[in-house]
């Protein structure tokens, strides 16, 4: 039976094609967004509207605001909310149709019959970014109809993930300092989150002083449990949406398309990449 996290790594790579592909970007560009950050920044916030720095730190969680605060609420005076949506989904369209020239729309009437059911079927309390993006209009085309409900599964999980973080007092930069411990990414996950080194220090030693870092960087007993627990509690609740299909309906959707999803890997979607995603 496929498990959340298993479709869920599926799932994420197909949404990620509006980060890191060329078509998401020129799409991006088109419209004013110019340079990496100001595209993804825009983009992931615009379902909130013309929010500013403080609402998107909170719903991101794990950016730095300062780092946030390079964007927004300036980017809203470039491009509306409205056109920054349908630049996004052009992207991510133009992407998928490049990179995955066979998922057409007959391979797609299955997988997106279940996929709407799912989404339609979440529970929103308490889930800001997945709600914003679960209440834009359903599209026609089917790519569109695929990316969509990509990105909403994907932001319902996020949303309960950060949930968990926020209930074990692990902020944005204190999530990060933890898995760094467990696999090494803070090459990575520190430029592209905004956070100095200062600030990094200093939360691996607010961790070491609750026991969860030991003391050459790596995780104690007590934070290894504290990362399989938030694992294995975000699972539970990515898990609610899911149950509006059957277990032979979630093993024929990830059957389709985990392999349009390793296609991506690592020519579209970069592997490692400071999103986190897994290989799928």
């Amino acid at each position: 039976m496929t498990t959340p996290r298993e479709l869920w790594a599926v799932l994420e790579t197909l949404h990620d094609v509006t980060y890191f592909t060329p078509q998401a970007r020129a799409a991006h560009e088109a419209v004013g967004l110019r340079g990496f950050w100001r595209g993804y920044v825009a983009m992931r916030a615009a379902p909130l509207g013309q929010a500013g720095p403080g609402l998107v730190t909170a719903v991101f969680h794990n950016f730095a605001r300062s780092f946030l605060a390079r964007a927004l609420p300036a980017i809203w005076a470039v491009v509306a909310p409205e056109r920054a949506l349908a630049a996004r989904m052009d992207g991510a369209v133009a992407a998928l149709r490049a990179h995955l020239p066979d998922l057409g729309a007959d391979v797609l009437a299955g997988p997106n019959a279940v996929l709407r059911r799912i989404v339609g079927s979440a529970c929103w309390e308490g889930r800001a970014l997945g709600a914003a993006n679960a209440d834009l209009p359903w599209p026609d085309e089917p790519l569109a109809q695929l990316w969509l409900a990509t990105t909403v599964v994907r932001e319902h999980r996020g949303d309960g993930h950060v949930a968990v973080l926020v209930s074990e007092g692990i902020g944005g930069l204190e999530a990060h300092v933890l898995r760094d411990a467990a696999d090494g990414s803070r090459e990575l996950t520190l430029p592209n989150r905004g956070w100095t080194e200062q600030e990094w220090a200093a939360a691996r030693a607010q961790l070491a002083g609750r026991g969860l870092l030991a003391a050459g960087g790596g995780l104690t007993a007590e934070g290894e449990r504290l990362r399989e627990h938030i694992e294995r509690r975000t699972d539970e609740l990515a898990a609610q949406p899911l149950t509006a299909a059957t277990a032979a309906e979630l093993d024929r959707l990830d059957e389709v398309l985990r392999p349009f999803a390793r296609a991506l890997v690592p020519g579209a979607v970069p592997y490692p990449n400071p999103v986190g995603a897994p290989r799928p």
